[in-house]
């Protein structure tokens, strides 16, 4: 009996379509079923080779071998995974498969995931594509119901390759020439380096801000207040000005109500951007949490959407999205009684949405027992926006007062008071100030000193905002290039804002310009979305990404730009004497050798155990020594020898000593005690 071959990109995926279309049979690499085999991939198990896979001459790293423009770059297995491409394509070549479904994530990079496989596998077969928004069971069956050839897909597939390999021959053409001029491992690339300049424009205005004090008058009349325009550069200034403005006649009175519309659901950018400013957290930590909500929870769509719209058809899904969120939030229901009806109608347009749409709660109830604290804390975010869908417009009305004084001057006096608070949480409140055309007012007037203030440093939720507006980057990658600058040691976390290292200001100098600024890598980014629209080819992209990388490698070879490397320190390798270069680790600052034939590194701090001193019961630091490493409390001064892994093998684990202890217990359990047999006895006697 003839198969269908499912392909998903991970496992959990995986699991839940298997169980959806019946394949119950776990194997290795797969599970089976009586009409479906459902496989899974671990992300990418294919990527572009390297230089020195296409041409020996590029293994070693000469200026004299760039540009590195292959006519065809290729692509070959990762290492690591090989034994599930290799168990991927016996399926895909088994006799009983008749056709593939590619069931990857709905998006470009979960297209080149699995056209690349399939391409390994040398599929010859018919495929298909299922493209989902959410992994809900009800999700899946409708889209396999729905299944497209897939050939109506090339267009994303292509733009996918042509990404890939523009960033390679950017990316490593640049990283390569930079790296071997100034001799150390600079990193750069068509979306992380303007990326990194945004953050350092920004760094600029803050160092040449200068500030500057003034004056201003402030006026109130009753509880309205106000402020005039004027500014002062003196405070003797200002007071002789309040001595003209103590009177005025209100010259016209304008009553007006405005109504605002709850705002869109979220984007995956949006998302981020308020995760960050509410709870500081990274865009990598946001993605990660709302993965987990779509994938592990199934209580969110798709999340890696750059749509805040949704389609027509999804009308007839509202209902039941909030049925699902009734025990969630209580005004679900209070929406479920009014019939369900989505206010916010401007929510469904169609050709808003390209790929997905909006990042909405699924049909599926969250079962808030299984939340930890950060999901549930961005399932809330997602759940708020959708509600205010239903939600009346919120309403204020809105009272201007003109008032003119005697040297002409004028001020406005405004006050709003709320009609109906609608999808906004704040409470109705009424104008309590009655004045008309032509009253005189006597006013109350006060001089306050103010100082202008610098622009404030990026945030990595800023720091997104300006990505979009520039097109650097999708909601799927933004994330990802944040943390590659801050692993290359060009930029860094500090507290709530990000910082570009001295390393990254340097590398910002030697780039060509126009890899700095964003507009041209913002015209590739569109490029690449006309190549997925199909209304654009993409060897025409890529012969202008080719003509860009000649020019940026001839600019770096031509520079005379100076580079310090501020990262090397006075202190000396202990085993070839070469100065020490401080990098960052995962485990915190390593010093490394600058010597590339030396492979000697240590951590700049020592590193802190769990073990405790003896004498202050403080955690103790754990030291290389000659003689190897040992324990140090760095307030007592006290050591302690610290065992070799053998030793420390043959100790009993914590989890280890409580497991033995119980099972001796529950043997003494078993033997009754003398005391208890005396006893037995004592009670007998008594009877």
């Amino acid at each position: 009996m003839s198969k269908t071959l499912v392909l998903a990109e991970k496992p959990s995926v995986a699991k839940d379509l298997a169980r959806v279309l019946g394949a119950t049979q776990k194997q290795k690499a797969y599970f089976e079923g009586k009409n479906y085999i459902v496989t899974w991939a671990l992300g990418h198990l294919m990527t572009l080779k390297l230089p020195e896979d296409i041409d020996k001459d590029w293994q070693k790293w000469d200026m004299a071998t760039l540009p590195m423009i292959p006519k065809e770059i290729g692509i070959k297995p990762l290492p690591k995974t090989t034994h599930q491409l290799k168990a991927i394509k016996e399926l895909v070549q088994r006799k009983d498969v008749k056709d593939i479904v590619i069931a990857t994530d709905a998006g470009r990079e979960g297209e080149l995931v699995a056209r690349w496989i399939l391409a390994f596998a040398k599929c010859q077969k018919p495929m298909y594509r299922l493209w989902i928004s959410s992994q809900t069971d009800k999700a899946i069956k409708q889209g396999f119901a729905a299944l497209k050839p897939a050939n109506e897909y090339d267009a994303l597939y292509q733009s996918a390759i042509a990404r890939a390999k523009a960033d390679w021959l950017v990316g490593l053409n640049v990283t390569r020439a930079l790296t071997v001029k100034y001799e150390d491992n600079l990193s750069a690339g068509r979306v992380q380096t303007p990326t990194l300049a945004l953050v350092r424009e920004q760094e600029k205005k803050i160092e040449t801000f200068v500030p500057k004090t003034y004056f201003v008058v402030n006026v109130q009349y009753k509880q309205l207040k106000a402020m005039f325009q004027k500014q002062f550069d003196t405070r003797e200034e200002a007071e002789r000005f309040m001595e003209t403005v103590k009177k005025g006649v209100v010259l016209e009175v304008k009553e007006k109500t405005h109504v605002e519309k709850a705002p869109l659901p979220y984007d995956l950018t949006e998302l981020q951007k308020e995760a960050n400013q509410r709870y500081q957290f990274s865009a990598k930590k946001t993605l990660s949490i709302v993965q987990s909500l779509y994938e592990t929870h199934k209580i969110v769509t798709y999340p890696r959407t750059d749509s805040k719209y949704l389609t027509t058809d999804m009308q007839a899904t509202m209902k039941e999205r909030l049925q699902a969120i009734a025990k969630y939030d209580e005004r679900a229901k209070e929406y479920i009684n009014l019939g369900g009806k989505v206010i916010q109608t401007a929510v469904f347009q169609n050709d808003k949405v390209s790929d997905h749409h909006a990042l909405i709660p699924t049909e599926q109830m969250p079962n808030l027992s299984k939340l930890s604290s950060d999901e549930n804390k961005i399932y809330r975010f997602i759940v708020e926006r959708f509600l205010g869908l239903f939600a009346p417009h919120h309403q204020v009305k809105s009272v201007s007062i003109k008032v003119q004084f005697n040297d002409k001057q004028e001020c406005i006096f405004k006050e709003n008071s709320v009609l109906v608070q609608g999808w906004k949480q704040q409470e109705v409140s009424r104008v309590s100030v009655d004045v008309k055309q032509g009253d005189i007012l006597y006013v109350q007037t006060s001089c306050e000193k103010k100082v202008t203030t610098p622009p404030s440093a990026l945030s990595e939720g800023t720091l997104l905002g300006a990505m979009e507006k520039h097109s650097l980057g999708t909601p799927a990658t933004r994330a990802e290039i944040i943390e590659k600058l801050i692993k290359s040691d060009l930029m860094e976390r500090q507290a709530v804002t990000l910082r570009v290292t001295p390393k990254g200001k340097q590398l910002l100098q030697l780039v060509n310009p126009s890899l700095v600024t964003p507009t041209l890598t913002e015209q590739w980014e569109k490029s690449l979305e006309k190549i997925a629209h199909g209304k654009e080819r993409s060897d025409s992209f890529l012969k202008d990404i080719e003509k860009s990388t000649r020019h940026l490698v001839e600019e770096i070879k031509g520079s005379e730009v100076a580079y310090k490397d501020f990262t090397i320190t006075s202190k000396k390798c202990p085993e070839c004497q070469s100065l020490l270069r401080e990098r960052n680790g995962k485990d915190g600052k390593r010093y490394v050798c600058t010597n590339a034939e030396c492979s000697y590194q240590r951590r700049k701090d020592p590193k802190v155990s769990n073990h405790r001193c003896p004498q202050c019961h403080k955690k103790m630091e754990i030291i290389d020594g000659k003689n190897g490493a040992f324990f140090k409390c760095k307030f007592c001064s006290i050591t302690e020898k610290l065992e070799s892994k053998s030793q420390r093998q043959q100790k009993l684990s914590k989890h280890e000593e409580k497991r033995l202890l119980q099972k001796i217990n529950a043997k003494q359990e078993t033997v009754e005690s003398p005391f208890a047999v005396l006893k037995q006895l004592a009670n007998d006697k008594v009877e």
